[in-house]
């Protein structure tokens, strides 16, 4: 479906040139001489870098229709990672590359976004924390409070974070999915 430049939005998914991509973000431009123009950053689905792409206004741009989908985590083995529709109980089983920084974060039910171009799963979106369990740390000494000491704490998925002192074995914390790393214990 082609609409006109100054029609797209961020999170549409959209062919330019030989790539199809994701749009970030939009800026509509308008100089002071010549015609307005379409400014998107743009994700590239292929290669999976982002790019600033420009469209006269008045240019038609192809718009691919995507599907955004809420799935639960299973489990993984060698051959992928399975997830859940809650709804029909359908497995669909997503690839490494596509949850590369996510691996150490997915735990039994989490709920995450999954997107589709045309019936193929492109993107990944965890929840902006997770609530992990410590199995694994040291004892922090008492009185070592001088400059906010940190320790490792190994979480049940085999995440290593670093933590305060005050952390045991057994506490849930929860960690930022964007930057795995500590933000609160949880009770």
């Amino acid at each position: 479906m082609a609409v006109p430049a100054t029609n797209i939005r961020k999170g549409q998914c959209i062919k330019f040139g030989n790539e199809t991509g994701i749009i970030l973000d939009t800026e509509h431009r308008t100089p002071g001489k010549g015609n307005a123009l379409m400014l998107a950053t743009v994700r590239s689905l292929q290669s999976g870098k982002s790019k600033t792409v420009r469209f006269a206004s008045s240019e038609k741009v192809e718009v691919i229709p995507v599907d955004r989908q809420k799935l639960e985590y299973s489990y993984s083995d060698p051959g992928g990672h399975y997830f859940m529709d809650p709804n029909s109980y359908e497995t669909v089983a997503l690839p490494d590359e596509l949850l590369e920084e996510a691996k150490d974060l997915l735990v039994e039910n989490l709920e995450v976004e999954v997107l589709f171009v045309e019936g193929n799963p492109v993107s990944v979106d965890l929840p902006a924390s997770v609530d992990l369990e410590v199995t694994e740390t040291s004892e922090g000494l008492k009185g070592d409070t001088a400059n906010n000491p940190t320790k490792p704490a190994t979480l049940e998925t085999g995440l290593i974070v670093q933590v305060p002192l005050f952390i045991k074995v057994g506490d849930r914390l929860r960690i930022d999915s964007r930057t795995s790393k500590y933000m609160s214990r949880v009770n």
